[in-house]
């Protein structure tokens, strides 16, 4: 190996690219310096907005991708390199990666809309395609729920947009609903006295909006009555089952009597009146009907649907002396004498029609 050679052409490149050369390290301390300027105002410009910093975190990052990236394609440039077939390749490697991971991608904008827009917050309570629990995490990828059962769910951003999401804490007050049933015999007022009473009596129930208690339905046996307060959304449960309990507490104390599935049966002592219309059966009548030769027309043959009844020479003779016969009778009787009967012209006999 000649290290002369490869020494001479390392001093020429450096003697012919001077200039170049030092236009790359000024561009580069430059550049460097730019690019901190540009990642340091608009990460203050984003804080005063009051953004999430998942969504801070995040926009920064691709910020500081794109221009880092800019700085190494101008400084190939200045080094005289061709940068047409690197671009090329990076679009290349970029649209296959696309490709690769467009359901990721998907999550990541998906998870820039929740973020920025402020849908959902770390301790929301939410119930999301068939599943509920308080959010632990929220990032650019998944939302992380906590179950009451301590049960952790992850989720993919995409369910939470394509999916209708119940909020149970968007609110700082919630209204929570009872349904009471008491037996038939029970005074409609002094049960609705009750329940108010109860809500009234608990300090974690709110007095306005008031809490309201009224007859709803009807039913099969027994009254069911509807009731619902207001509280502090952090005290939904507590006065959800401390008002139930109160409440059956207070109707055992003043007799209210819970209803049950009930069954009425009566006893007949007497013999049910069945009355008879009309008499006994009458006798049967058999209706007259003209019975008709009927021909399978899919089964018979042509001889058959068209037969042509031909009489023979005996029967033509029988009838003409027949005919002479009643001529001499009536002759001596004084009758009038019948006219000869014509012989029928032969008539192909017709299909009977389908009923």
């Amino acid at each position: 190996m000649n290290w002369q050679k490869i020494w001479d052409s390392i001093v020429n490149f450096f003697t012919r690219n001077a200039w170049n050369i030092v236009i790359f390290f000024a561009v580069l301390f430059i550049g460097i310096i730019v690019i901190k300027l540009v990642l340091n105002i608009t990460r203050r410009i984003m804080n005063r907005t009051k953004m999430e910093q998942i969504a801070v975190g995040f926009i920064m990052a691709i910020l500081k991708f794109l221009l880092y990236l800019l700085l190494v394609v101008a400084l190939l440039s200045i080094l005289g390199i061709e940068i047409t077939g690197i671009v090329t390749a990076l679009s290349a490697v970029f649209l296959s990666v696309g490709l690769a991971l467009q359901n990721t991608i998907a999550n990541v904008a998906n998870g820039i809309i929740i973020v920025s827009s402020k849908m959902f917050k770390k301790g929301d309570y939410i119930a999301v395609d068939g599943v509920e629990g308080a959010i632990t995490q929220i990032n650019f990828l998944y939302v992380t729920l906590l179950t009451p059962d301590n049960k952790r769910i992850t989720l993919p951003n995409n369910a939470l947009l394509n999916n209708v999401v119940t909020n149970f804490d968007s609110n700082n007050t919630r209204r929570v609903n009872f349904t009471f049933d008491v037996g038939y015999e029970n005074d409609v007022e002094q049960v609705k006295k009750i329940v108010l009473d109860c809500m009234k009596s608990n300090g974690l129930v709110r007095l306005d909006p008031a809490p309201f208690c009224r007859l709803n339905a009807l039913g099969d046996s027994n009254l069911q009555f509807t009731a619902r307060c207001w509280c502090d959304r952090e005290d939904y449960w507590t006065v959800y089952f401390d008002l139930t309990e109160t409440v059956f507490n207070e109707f055992k104390r003043h007799n209210i009597s819970i209803a049950y599935n009930q069954i009425e049966i009566r006893e007949r002592t007497d013999t049910p009146a069945n009355p008879v219309v009309g008499d006994a059966l009458p006798a049967r009548v058999e209706k007259k009907r003209n019975n008709k030769k009927r021909f399978d027309l899919e089964d018979a043959d042509l001889t058959q649907i068209f037969s042509i009844k031909h009489k023979t020479k005996g029967e033509v003779k029988a009838e003409k002396k027949e005919q002479k016969r009643l001529a001499k009778v009536a002759k001596k009787a004084g009758q009038p004498v019948p006219e000869p009967i014509k012989p029928a012209t032969p008539q192909p006999v017709e299909p009977p029609k389908d009923h």
